[in-house]
């Protein structure tokens, strides 16, 4: 599956583990237009993957993940970009459900489609306190965007240029993915859901979302509700 226009985000902080694996496989599919954001990692995330011709950003130190995505849209938009698809790099995502999630904004029925955990089946070796969060997450989403979608922080997502220009991300953190609903309900861009499937693994659990961060996006999104 070949876009001459469409070009994948990966924003990577420290956990790069499955980075290369991910890459590999992303061009094995054919998804050649690929752009990593190192957000002010320790290690030497180039070294591990110079092999591969991908777009490589840096930040200075670590910003947070809605900066390194933010960071990656506008270099994918001086690409003239159609479309950007987020992927995350701890290997939770599976590249075969990329199509899943690309198709309704290539055929024009979506602005954003965003993958969903829950829509088909259970997501694998899902934790239940994992699952408990999310639930919540999924009613303040509703809460503050008005949009009633089966769940929340899925970092799997594609968007064309019509969203692209019309979303800027300032919550540099977690909460960002929120923002990106708020900023879709007030432009009126159509949001649409694909199941996927997110595999769960001791690694991907240990550097995932712990109960503290959540207490953390929730609070940011009072401020960002409050000030903007």
């Amino acid at each position: 599956m070949e876009h001459q226009d469409l070009y994948i985000v990966i924003p990577v902080f420290n956990h790069d583990e499955h980075l290369k694996e991910i890459i590999a496989t992303l061009k094995q599919k054919g998804f050649h237009n690929i752009i990593v954001v190192n957000d002010g990692s320790e290690k030497n995330i180039f070294h591990r993957i110079r092999e591969f011709n991908v777009h490589y950003l840096s930040h200075r130190q670590n910003l947070g993940q809605g900066a390194a995505l933010q960071t990656g849209f506008d270099y994918a938009i001086g690409l003239n970009a159609g479309i950007v698809v987020t992927f995350d790099a701890d290997g939770q995502h599976d590249p075969d459900d990329l199509p899943l999630v690309i198709d309704p904004v290539i055929s024009g029925q979506a602005d954003i489609c965003i993958g969903s955990r829950f829509l088909s089946s259970q997501p694998v070796n899902m934790p239940f306190s994992k699952k408990l969060l999310l639930q919540i997450a999924i009613f303040f989403n509703f809460i503050f965007t008005g949009l009633k979608l089966t769940d929340a922080h899925n970092g799997l997502r594609a968007m064309n240029r019509k969203a692209l220009n019309k979303i800027r991300i300032t919550e540099n953190r977690m909460a960002h993915a929120t923002e990106i609903l708020i900023e879709a309900k007030k432009n009126q861009l159509r949001v649409e859901e694909v199941p996927v499937t997110i595999h769960y693994t001791d690694y991907s659990i240990k550097h995932g979302q712990s109960s503290r961060n959540s207490i953390r996006i929730f609070i940011d999104l009072v401020f960002y509700k409050l000030f903007s």
